[in-house]
């Protein structure tokens, strides 16, 4: 079973890790089941961007990324070279190790989650 850690750019939140993570579940399930707050509002489809997150660290350990989530992340706010959409980072190897930051939700115009 897979371990993500979640760190937060909003450094009044304190990091959180999550064990025994199943594969074939996106890092925005894992934090909607854990009570981690990240917005999305398109329904997981790869619509929007609200659900953009930072692959600090295990992106070997998930699928990999379409053309469609990189036009996306284009208009996430701040993109960088490790950014992914939470709904389409879909978790494959049992093994992994996966470090993810959270950008501050506070300036996300989405649903709360």
């Amino acid at each position: 079973m897979a371990t993500v850690k979640f760190t937060f750019e909003d450094k009044n939140i304190p990091p959180k890790t999550v064990e025994n993570v199943p594969t074939d579940v996106s890092i925005l399930e894992v934090t909607e089941e854990n009570g981690i707050h990240l917005n999305h509002n398109c329904g997981e489809v790869c619509a929007c961007s609200t659900c953009h997150i930072y692959v600090n660290s295990g992106e070997d350990a998930l699928e990999e990324i379409s053309d469609k989530e990189e036009d996306f992340i284009d208009r996430a706010i701040n993109p960088r070279i490790e950014s992914r959409l939470g709904c389409q980072a879909v978790i494959l190897d049992e093994d992994a190790v996966i470090e993810v930051e959270i950008p501050d939700q506070s300036r996300i115009i989405g649903h709360e989650h």
